[in-house]
Formats: structure tokens, C-alpha cells, sequence
């Protein structure tokens, strides 16, 4: 489904990533773990095509179509979706207006406003959220477990096929955590998306169960493993992951 071959991406005149792979397959899960600066955050921009991130060698493609001509609403209406650490609020629109004008785009078709209504309806007590979510302003005013709730919303109605998740579990409490991991899962296993999930959480990692785990040292994947990578990084850190160069500069 993705493939990056040898990507180098800069920002701020800083070359942040340097001969990057990585395959990701329909239905998997990867996670990407690294020190705070190692560039799983740049990843996530330069698929999504963030003008703050400039590619200069590589290719990323998705389901055979290279994204490097392609803008980021034209990467969205392939199939992918992101949520970020801290989803942005935006007032004067509200969720409801932002799903219907979003999957009108995606289909190319009118969206009737009462077969629209009732599955907004259904995913909103499905998520135990109030209605009265659908008539906010995206995530304006909201908590940090409101904004992650209020996406959840959005990945239900829109249906993509690829989700990029950057630190997602960041500003919620334990029982906020565990239904957006349940609901992730869920979706995951009715539609069989794949996933790209930057966390260091292990609660996260335990409900998600990732299909593998990537170290990213050095501007790259320097190590890959199941699950249990993971419990060796909680255990002995990513010093043994490092060169010497990485070591001074964390």
C-alpha cells in the first residue's frame, strides 16, 4: 500500500531525514520510536506533503501513485488521514459542514443531508460522544480528549484507508486512552486499513498489537521488530540503537 524508497527530507535549510524506507502492507500496523529530534514527526509531513518540509531525493508511493506531484487534498482523496499530537481548531466551521463538503470531495457526489445525518448520528452514540459534536466548531473550545474523541468522529464518517497517527494517546487520561486505542482497533478490523502510529506508550501498543516496530536513529530506520522490540527499548532505552554522533546530539 506505501512505499518510501530512500527519502531525504529537510526543513529549515536541516537535512532531518536521509535514505528513509519503509513498507507499510494493507491491514498492518507499524510504529516508529525514536528520540525526541530523530524526524518520526517529519515523516508524517513530508507523506502528507507539509510545504514546511521540502523532499529532495526519494519517492513515496501509495497504492501505485507517486505522491511527489501530488497536492495534500489530492493525497487525502487517495485514502489518508492524520491526526496529530494537538488537533487544530477552526471556528466558524462546524464538523458536520467540514464531513459533508469532505465527502462530497471524496465522491463527487451531493451528499444527502439525511442519510448523512443519521450515520453521523449512529458513529456519535457509537463513540459515546454527544450530537452536539456534530454542531461545534472543529475542536474549538474542546479538551485535548474532546479534540482526539471529535476525530475519531472524522475517521468513521470519512473512511480512509491509511491512518497516520503522530503521538495521538498525548493529553488523554487513561480512560480516554483506552477508548480511542478500542476504537481505533475497531476500525481497523472492519475495514482493514493500514496504520503508521508514532507512540511510545506501551497501553497504546497493547491494544493496537503493531505488526512491527521501527527505531528511527541516524536520519533512518536503523532497527525493525515485533512487539517485543518494544519492550527492549523500555528496558535498555535507544542508546544500543545509537552511534556515537547520535549519542551527543541527544
Amino acid at each position: 500500500m506505501l512505499k518510501i524508497d530512500k527519502l531525504t527530507v529537510y526543513a529549515d535549510n536541516k537535512e532531518i531525514l536521509k535514505d528513509f524506507s519503509l513498507e507499510i502492507k494493507d491491514g498492518e500496523t507499524h510504529v516508529l520510536m525514536g528520540t525526541n529530534g530523530a524526524g518520526k514527526s517529519t515523516i508524517c509531513r513530508a507523506i502528507l506533503k507539509d510545504p514546511n518540509y521540502t523532499v529532495t531525493a526519494g519517492e513515496i508511493n501509495y497504492n501505485d501513485h507517486n505522491l511527489k506531484d501530488l497536492t495534500t487534498t489530492e493525497i487525502s482523496r487517495l485514502g489518508m488521514m492524520m491526526i496529530s499530537q494537538s488537533p487544530i481548531a477552526i471556528e466558524g466551521v462546524t464538523n458536520a459542514e467540514m464531513l459533508r463538503m469532505a465527502l462530497s470531495e471524496k465522491t463527487g457526489e451531493h451528499i444527502d443531508i439525511f442519510k448523512f445525518s443519521k450515520q453521523a448520528r449512529e458513529i456519535c452514540e457509537k463513540l459515546s460522544i454527544p450530537e452536539s459534536f456534530l454542531h461545534r466548531d472543529i475542536n474549538s473550545g474542546m479538551s485535548g480528549g474532546e479534540r482526539k474523541k471529535n476525530e475519531l468522529l472524522h475517521i468513521w464518517m470519512l473512511k480512509p484507508s491509511f491512518l497516520i497517527l503522530d503521538e495521538v494517546d498525548s493529553g488523554l487520561d487513561v480512560d480516554a486512552l483506552k477508548l480511542v486505542a478500542n476504537s481505533i482497533k475497531e476500525y481497523q478490523e472492519e475495514t482493514n486499513c493500514s496504520i503508521l502510529l508514532i507512540t511510545h506508550n506501551p497501553k497504546l501498543l497493547e491494544i493496537l498489537k503493531p505488526t512491527y516496530i521501527h527505531i528511527l536513529a541516524d536520519k533512518k530506520i536503523v532497527k525493525t521488530g515485533d512487539a517485543s522490540l518494544a519492550s527492549e527499548i523500555e528496558k535498555y532505552g535507544f542508546k544500543e540503537f545509537l552511534d556515537e554522533n547520535d549519542i551527543e546530539r541527544n
